[in-house]
């Protein structure tokens, strides 16, 4: 059993352009899909397409339309009542893959909500094998959520990955070594943000063929606790680092069409893989190819094992 939290989840509204954004102008979409959001809840949906047994965990109404959509995709969850709808989000994406996001900030939560949630998915935990905790925060929540949380499932014995940015991903990492997770997957924006590098550097040396730069601020954090971090470079793939080695993953070539959930997919790769008894490049190889396969697919829309290509993901060892 795989656990997932979205602290924020959401119903994302996906509008596909026929032509670049033009800021100020009246465009046309060519389609239109909504789908049950949040990062958690992608890598559930991502993990349930799989066949592994995964169950979501978020805050949400009895009769918020998040859970009707849960149902109909058949991906268990569990929730914590809370007064006010899940937010609704808006992308929209361009031909040649460009995308834009409107988040709201989600309803606010209260000091008795929050613990709940948190009771919950240390109680949902106990015997799974994996807990997922990804995404924003919602008005009300500390920053230092994730780092608690972490603590609180390590006497559990359960694997813990996180995926989160800003203030929630630095609280978790001013926690280190106590809160350090199993799983860290920064961005570029992100690895820049935690070790003092520069993003744009680390994903065009990457680009040129260089990722020794990403691999050195992911080192960095596995040097204070964390498991294994795996940095993702965007179109050049990413980066995966333990105590034990580190590997690049190039991605196969692919036509991008949305961005929406290829972070969330990776992560979902990499659990499943795990969960397979895969070694660290075999994990970073599904890890890429899932997320590749999202990035090629329109709108919201969540690959499955079939739309995977890993043969075409290469894989270089870094020592």
């Amino acid at each position: 059993m795989i656990i997932t939290l979205t602290a924020n989840p959401s119903l994302d509204r996906t509008a596909s352009l026929d032509a670049p954004l033009a800021r100020g102008q009246v465009q046309r979409v060519s389609g239109v899909t909504v789908e049950p959001g949040g990062k958690g809840v992608n890598v559930a949906r991502a993990i349930h397409y799989a066949g592994q047994a995964v169950r979501a965990v978020l805050p949400a109404p009895d009769q918020d339309p998040i859970l009707a959509a849960l149902n109909q995709l058949g991906v268990e969850y569990r929730t914590v009542g809370v007064d006010e709808g899940v937010r609704m989000n808006l992308t929209l994406t361009e031909p040649d893959g460009t995308t834009t996001k409107l988040n709201e900030p989600g309803p606010r939560l209260t000091d008795v909500q929050i613990e709940a949630l948190a009771a919950l998915v240390v109680s949902e935990a106990e015997g799974a094998e994996w807990v997922v905790l990804s995404g924003s925060l919602p008005p009300g929540v500390p920053a230092d959520f994730y780092a608690t949380l972490v603590r609180r499932l390590r006497p559990l014995g359960v694997k813990v990955a996180v995926d989160t940015s800003d203030d929630p991903l630095q609280a978790l990492v001013d926690n280190f070594p106590d809160a350090a997770p199993d799983l860290l997957k920064p961005n570029s924006d992100e690895l820049a943000q935690l070790t003092g590098a520069d993003a744009e550097e680390l994903e065009s040396a990457a680009k040129a063929g260089d990722p020794s730069a990403a691999v050195a601020a992911s080192r960095s954090l596995v040097e204070r606790g964390v498991t294994a971090v795996m940095g993702t470079l965007g179109a050049s793939g990413a980066v995966l680092v333990t105590a034990d080695g580190a590997w690049h993953a190039s991605p196969p070539p692919i036509v991008p069409r949305s961005t929406v959930g290829a972070g969330d997919s990776s992560v979902a790769g990499y659990v499943l893989a795990d969960c397979g008894g895969e070694a660290a490049p075999g994990r970073l190889r599904t890890a890429v190819a899932y997320g590749s396969a999202a990035a090629s697919m329109a709108g919201s829309a969540l690959p499955r094992p079939e739309h995977l290509n890993t043969a075409d993901v290469v894989i270089t060892d870094l020592g």
